[in-house]
């Protein structure tokens, strides 16, 4: 497996009531135009594409992945919503001296980074979605995919969600010298595209770095994004002001393709782009093209 280099800076900042703490891991230009990076369900602060940190040093681009509650540096913690997540973001935005930026959402991370457009749009200059989830209850809700099982899970999971995670936490730290062969073999099982992107070294080992920084409640994270997503966001599509793009493998076999689609219309200020024959994973060679779309806005709303 190649090696990966170190974050330039990780750590974590108080956000809420009662100091709970979020990790961060920053890549690329420390002067540049910053974008937060938010990470799929699994995942943690340092699950982002080594072509989209080398984008980002050479372009002028403040690369921050951030961990959710749960996650590696950040303290265990369940929102009520998912625009709750916003208000910790603004915090660690301010902490970090960052005003303005733009996002980004991954799968599981697709959620927050609308509700962030939503909540601050009066900070976000553009957001994009690989791959996210669609919500399954109230006016904007679509049914299938991998949610549908999750939104039957949801009021077991509000239970017996906390033990189970860290039973599979305990687990996965007895798993850690097979994290790499482990990620080859759920490849195996995965889509044609996704099985052909954990083939190659880089991505591999960037997930298995990722694996292994999750931290002890790895497993008890997810969990909490599945209560999450299959609630109200707090929030409706139609209310989003931000320039939003929206990137969907028409092979995706976790989230469909139809449900990018989904979101996309409900959106005002929205493009939507199939990405032919990507599954879930696969989605992710998009990387540099979605930082260099975002950074296209921002430079139209400079001049504007």
């Amino acid at each position: 497996m190649i090696e990966i280099d170190r974050p330039q800076i990780e750590g974590s900042v108080a956000v809420g009531e009662g100091r709970r703490r979020m990790g961060f891991a920053e890549f690329g230009d420390p002067q540049g135009r910053a974008v937060f990076w938010l990470h799929g369900t699994p995942g943690a602060r340092r699950q982002i594409p080594l072509e989209a940190r080398r984008w980002a040093a050479t372009n002028g681009v403040r690369l921050l992945g951030v961990d959710r509650p749960g996650v590696g540096s950040s303290t265990e913690y369940r929102y009520d919503n998912v625009v709750g997540f916003a208000a910790d973001l603004r915090t660690v935005a301010d902490n970090l001296g960052i005003d303005r930026f733009a996002v980004i959402g991954l799968s599981g991370g697709g959620p927050y980074t609308l509700g962030v457009a939503h909540a601050l749009s009066d900070r976000v200059v553009a957001a994009a979605v690989l791959g996210g989830v669609a919500p399954t209850v109230g006016p904007d809700a679509i049914s299938g995919g991998a949610m549908e099982l999750g939104k039957r899970l949801s009021g077991t999971l509000e239970v017996a969600g906390a033990p189970i995670g860290r039973v599979l936490s305990s687990l996965m730290r007895v798993a850690r010298p097979v994290a790499d062969p482990a990620i080859a073999a759920f490849g195996m099982i995965s889509h044609r595209a996704d099985r052909q992107l954990l083939a190659r070294p880089e991505f591999r080992a960037m997930f298995a770095d990722d694996l292994l920084n999750g931290g002890k409640h790895r497993m008890e994270a997810p969990l909490s994004d599945i209560i999450v997503f299959a609630r109200d966001w707090g929030f409706r599509l139609a209310d989003i002001t931000v320039p939003v793009r929206v990137w969907h493998g028409d092979s995706d076999w976790i989230i469909p393709h139809a449900h990018g689609e989904h979101v996309a219309n409900r959106l005002p200020d929205a493009k939507f782009y199939t990405l032919p024959g990507d599954s879930h994973l696969s989605a992710l060679n998009t990387a540099t093209d979605i930082l260099e779309e975002l950074m296209t806005i921002w430079d139209e709303v400079a001049v504007e």
